[in-house]
């Protein structure tokens, strides 16, 4: 059974799916050999791997917090097609499934812009125009990250899509963060560039634990040796320095790891084991929901 709640103390922490999509494996491991990464992740014909839309959902008891929103329902069916999209459930009935709507989210983290990540933040109305799909929440992104998505290179302009995020400026729902801050008492984004240079990650603390949300630093449980960083990495050297560091600190601590685009688990822990990082589940206090 996958694990898809846990308590974190004070803190009750939902995962939601807004389905699975499909990429390249050599795009997704970079410069490590098919012959090493096919034994963690299966290709299909056309050399892609099935990925996950993980999305985090945060009840602080006073305020509920949604980390991504996955691709949403808006896309069309050439890009639908291409990536082999899956929406199901989706994210919105995930939500609904736990008893909660769209009105009733505080806040939005975007770990950064790209489609996959975001693409759940807008939606059409009756008018066909987009909207705010959270029409309560303030929306949380880094200035780095929002003023490169204005203008991005040609290398991901592709992967920016503004009707994604220009509507919540619009509606002004924007909240732009300049580096680490903290959000709510005890959830806290951090600055961790390598994905992109303005990629932010997600801490949650609450009575000395901690869950870490990793976004696209460490997008699956098959990522977490340091060499397997993605082609999509703007600066993959930043990446590997990332990772270490946020590796140390989870292992002195203890930390539970959340993966944004792992298809079979949502948590896990990392140990080092003859001075290499491995990907293990964990323990006993982890509450299950069928």
């Amino acid at each position: 059974m996958t694990i898809d709640r846990i308590i974190l103390d004070n803190f009750e922490i939902h995962c939601l799916r807004d389905g699975y999509f499909h990429l390249d494996g050599g795009a997704m491991f970079g410069i490590v050999p098919k012959i090493l990464w096919e034994k963690k992740c299966g290709a299909d014909s056309k050399n892609r791997i099935k990925l996950g839309l993980n999305s985090m959902l945060i009840n602080t008891r006073k305020e509920l917090i949604l980390v991504e929103t996955g691709m949403g329902a808006e896309i069309d069916q050439k890009f639908f097609d291409f990536y082999s999209v899956e929406r199901k459930p989706g994210l919105i009935a995930s939500l609904q499934k736990l008893g909660f709507q769209t009105e009733d989210i505080n806040f939005i983290i975007n770990t950064h812009l790209h489609f996959d990540h975001c693409g759940g933040n807008t939606l059409r109305d009756e008018k066909g125009e987009f909207v705010p799909t959270f029409p309560k929440a303030k929306y949380i992104i880094q200035k780095g990250e929002w003023e490169y998505a204005l203008n991005p290179s040609e290398r991901d302009r592709e992967s920016y899509l503004t009707q994604n995020f220009l509507p919540i400026e619009k509606h002004g729902l924007l909240q732009l963060m300049d580096g680490n801050a903290e959000i709510s008492k005890g959830v806290e984004v951090l600055l961790v560039p390598g994905h992109t240079s303005h990629h932010q990650c997600v801490k949650v603390c609450s009575e000395g634990k901690v869950l870490f949300y990793l976004g696209d630093l460490v997008p699956t449980s098959a990522h977490v040796g340091l060499s397997y960083v993605m082609g999509y990495d703007l600066f993959p050297l930043d990446t590997i320095k990332s990772k270490k560091k946020i590796f140390e600190q989870a292992i002195e601590e203890d930390w539970i790891l959340f993966f944004t685009h792992d298809p079979f688990y949502f948590f896990g822990k990392v140990k080092k084991i003859k001075n290499k990082f491995q990907f293990h589940t964990f323990g006993d206090f982890i509450s299950h929901r069928n």
